[in-house]
């Protein structure tokens, strides 16, 4: 069954009854990749929310997926609006009203968000970023919890390094690559994890399904040779080194959004 949509945003279509998985957040929420329609924001149905869907479904007969999310999306814009409309003002006002509308048949939520309130993509904005992210997001999460309600699960997650593909550059890129992991994606990511457990939620790793810390162990890369299984992950399961038109593009492929999937079906599927 395909998400549910209705604009920028999503609607429960013909059938209210559930249950539903509601995704939130920016591109990767929606599956953006450079394959998608233009006119649709480059949106696919490969995404991590399409795919953590299909995994689910025999765990949970009749799936709807509800996907709010905007390519694009801040926790600033999540709250205050601006990308797009949606009929109750932002996508944090349209998940809210979902969420109480359809309280008891709610399976789960999961939200990715925070990346895009860094200004640039330079090493002086992460802390800028971050501090954006602490001062919004853990209000966020507190609506959706209360509307959402006890025992309804709702899970964030680590983002991965698009510019590990630097270590192709070589030294200077791949000081670079080194840089991008450990000055910016390891602490947006860990600053990410405190803000979640504070608010009692759990944390898709996204991070450790990429191997982005790990620079030690050799991968083959076709067309390349061996690199680190860091820099083979973001080449093989991102668009940024893929040729133009196409590329570079940083979102995730289809196995990227499958490893992303995986990583929340790790939480949300297990088996006790």
């Amino acid at each position: 069954m395909d998400a549910l949509p209705l604009g920028g945003s999503a609607s429960t279509g013909p059938d209210t009854a559930g249950p539903f998985y509601v995704s939130l957040g920016d591109s990767l929420a929606t599956g953006v990749q450079p394959i998608g329609r233009e006119e649709f924001q480059f949106r696919t149905n490969e995404g991590y929310a399409d795919q953590l869907s299909e995994m689910a479904r025999p765990l949970i007969p009749r799936l709807q997926t509800v996907k709010l999310g905007y390519p694009g999306e801040s926790t600033s814009t999540m709250i205050e609006g601006g990308l797009t409309s949606y009929p109750h003002g932002s996508q944090l006002d349209e998940a809210v009203a979902f969420l109480s509308e359809h309280r008891g048949s709610v399976a789960f939520v999961t939200i990715d968000i925070g990346f895009n309130d860094l200004p640039s993509y330079t090493m002086e904005a992460v802390p800028i970023g971050m501090a954006i992210a602490a001062a919004n997001l853990p209000g966020i999460l507190d609506r959706l919890q209360q509307a959402a309600g006890p025992g309804v699960p709702i899970v964030g997650t680590t983002i991965y390094d698009p510019f590990l593909f630097l270590w192709l550059m070589g030294p200077e890129g791949q000081a670079q690559a080194r840089m991008s992991v450990w000055d910016a994606v390891v602490p947006i990511n860990d600053h990410l994890r405190g803000i979640y457990a504070a608010a009692g939620l759990q944390v898709a790793d996204v991070e450790g399904a990429f191997e982005t810390r790990d620079f030690d162990t050799p991968c083959e890369l076709e067309g390349v040779g061996i690199v680190p299984v860091n820099v083979a992950r973001a080449c093989q399961w991102t668009w940024a080194v893929a040729a133009p038109p196409l590329g570079p593009d940083f979102h995730a492929n289809v196995h990227g959004y499958r490893a992303m999937a995986r990583a929340f079906a790790d939480i949300l599927l297990r088996r006790e």
